[in-house]
């Protein structure tokens, strides 16, 4: 049986476990292996044997948020087994939580000796990525110390102090040494004629910096309770349609993952807030887009997201001290936010990370999209400085007046690309080549369209303000004229994906045309010309829309953003085909989007593959998608919103 790997999430906590609920630490393959809170390994083995043997799997473990397996020790057919073990684990907040009943099936006494090997190595996520780079770590030192039910590794590197502490009732027996690092945990239990013994398990994670009062649930059967109660919250109130049960399920699905992935942040005020983290197993930390985009999804259902995200990206907002490189300009709006120990010693860029160009608008298209919606004045008030901060940068170091357009340079050490599709080979010509110096990407200038016509609403309703107001309108009307004439290529009846530093249209025939029609950039001819030419063979596959359409030498149906299928990217798409009065090319989307989740257990991933559902009847996965994603995870919202329950 392969092994592979389920992820359990709970906040800023997620562990990835394997189909008997071990954790093996081996570094590799597409999830990492693990138990981690803010970045960190805080278990990097968690291994079970019984009377010195690995178990076989009767059961395996199946996806959800409580890991339940069932095992037996290895055998034949000539001698069932003498015992069977229930196996329950669970990931609450810094805590892993594992129930273990050992259930005899023999008529007399029996005694099982039960070990678990335990390690923590306190590996940052980002040494664990694919592409095997190695940091240095002076000073580094681990420590293992017994307890008298059981022990606490901690590491240490000059002011960085991290810790987990493994307790277990009843007490193991002894805690041997294995020569490796790792410690075992020992029982002999003994076993009435067809009895039952319960083993807990409790895994406290004490990451750098964490000051709070932690208290780890009592069992799985408990930390299940609080995650069914957050996600009946998220759940409440919300009319799912009832003509059209699959994406009522989806929308459900997507509510729950949503109530799963809400992480801690502070606002401008020190307020504490929950927020959505981008995904797990990679990006479970705040990622400025992907916050936005899946609170604007979830605006019409659960404005709270974006009451939240809007102060937390505040107050994370550059100012003109701020820090990181040089893609930290002020006004700028955070890409990403990370809380491990390479970050905190500035061996990676990401502690805050500003290499977004697209972050800034979207910040704004929320504002406003919010005031809108609730009415809510008193947060626009309260964030005047940051919207006008925000704007004030897209004017200036984001390069509307200068350039015209919203424009970024790769950044040595971050990203070379700063739009949504952000991989390095992902904005190119239709032959793949990639453009040198300064990028002005397509869908960016719709979102500063839109953030332009937003924010100048908010000006002219709350702020009082009408002379800016009508600059901003004046700014997004000139972006306007200048997009359809710079970027709109005749000989193809679509826009390009992006200009280069010479201005000259970079011609791969893109997704992004889509978003286009979600901030009302083109004009209603050119939208709907785009809008049709998106629901095209080339471009459609069956499950959504592909960020590059097929038949171009620079497509490949796995390629991260150059023929795979996004979801929010569809969601988008859905939003636009439907606000340029093209309903059916929205449904259509939206109807295989709702079929590649129910396919998946009503689940949107990150991305699937570009292949066709004319020869593949069932969605083929992308290898290193994120399981559970926060814009995919509203994605279902926003075509409710788009299509409702048709």
């Amino acid at each position: 049986m392969t092994d592979r790997h389920h992820l359990l999430v709970h906040g800023a906590t997620f562990a990835a476990v394997g189909d008997r609920g071990d954790i093996s630490g081996v570094r590799g393959g597409s999830s990492p292996d693990g138990l981690f809170v803010r970045d960190a390994r805080h278990l990097s083995r968690w291994q079970l044997t019984v009377d010195g043997a690995v178990p076989e799997v009767l059961t395996p473990v199946s996806d959800g948020d409580a890991a339940r397996c069932v095992l037996v020790p290895r055998g034949g057919r000539q001698e069932p087994p003498a015992h069977t073990l229930f196996r329950e684990q669970a990931v609450g907040d810094s805590a892993f939580i594992e129930s273990l009943k050992v259930t005899s099936n023999r008529p007399v006494p029996t005694t099982v000796r039960l070990a678990i090997t335990a390690d923590a190595d306190f590996t940052d996520q980002f040494e664990l990525r694919s592409d095997h780079r190695t940091y240095v770590k002076p000073g580094a030192v681990r420590s293992r110390q017994v307890l008298d039910d059981g022990i606490e590794f901690a590491y240490r590197r000059a002011e960085w102090h991290s810790c987990t502490t493994i307790t277990a009732d009843p007490a193991p027996d002894a805690v041997e040494e294995t020569g490796t690092g790792a410690r075992r945990l020992v029982w002999t239990l003994d076993l009435a004629p067809h009895g039952t013994t319960e083993l807990v398990l409790r895994v406290m994670a004490r990451p750098h910096g964490d000051k709070r009062a932690l208290r780890v649930p009592r069992s799985p059967a408990a930390v299940h309770e609080q995650l069914l109660a957050l996600e009946g919250a998220f759940m409440e109130g919300v009319a799912f349609p009832t003509g059209w049960p699959e994406l009522a399920a989806a929308c459900a699905r997507g509510l729950a993952d949503l109530a799963a992935l809400q992480v801690p942040a502070t606002g401008p005020d020190g307020e504490e807030l929950r927020v959505p983290a981008a995904g797990a197993p990679w990006f479970l930390t705040l990622l400025g887009r992907d916050a936005l985009l899946a609170s604007l999804f979830a605006l019409p259902y659960r404005p709270r997201l974006a009451a939240a995200t809007l102060p937390a990206l505040a107050a994370t907002q550059a100012t003109a001290g701020g820090i990181g490189s040089a893609v930290a300009q002020p006004g700028k709006i955070v890409h990403e936010v990370r809380h491990g120990e390479l970050a905190h010693f500035g061996q990676v860029p990401f502690g805050r990370y500003y290499g977004s160009v697209d972050a800034t608008p979207l910040f704004l298209i929320l504002l406003g999209a919010y005031v809108e919606r609730t009415g809510d004045a008193d947060l626009a008030r309260r964030l005047e400085p940051h919207a006008r901060a925000a704007i004030g940068w897209m004017l200036d170091h984001g390069g509307l007046t200068s350039r015209g357009y919203l424009v970024y340079r790769a950044d040595e050490g971050g990203l070379a690309n700063q739009n949504w599709k952000d991989s390095p080979g992902a904005i190119c010509w239709s032959d793949g080549t990639r453009p040198t110096g300064a990028v002005m990407a397509a869908g960016a200038q719709g979102y500063a369209y839109d953030a332009l016509r937003r924010t100048a609403w908010v000006a002219r309703t709350v702020w009082d303000d009408e002379t800016y107001a009508a600059l901003l309108e004046q700014a997004a009307a000139d972006l306007r004229d200048r997009f359809q004439r710079d970027f709109w290529m005749p000989d193809r009846s679509f826009p390009a994906l992006a200009l280069d530093g010479e201005g000259r249209q970079v011609d791969a025939l893109a997704s992004d045309a889509g978003h286009l029609l979600w901030s009302g950039l083109l004009d209603k001819e050119y939208g709907e010309v785009v809008g049709r030419r998106l629901l095209e063979p080339d471009f459609f596959s069956g499950w959504g829309v592909r960020t590059l359409a097929s038949g171009q030498p620079a497509y490949h149906p796995l390629s991260y953003h150059r023929g795979s299928v996004w979801p929010h990217d569809n969601a988008l798409i859905t939003l636009g085909l439907a606000r340029y009065g093209l309903h059916d090319e929205a449904r259509t989307v939206a109807h295989a989007l709702v079929d590649a989740a129910t396919a998946a257990g009503h689940r949107l991933p990150e991305v699937l593959a570009g292949y066709g559902r004319d020869t593949h009847p069932e969605p083929v996965p992308y290898p290193h998608a994120c399981v559970r994603e926060s814009r995919s995870a509203a994605a279902p919202l926003a075509l409710l919103t788009a299509v409702g329950g048709a």
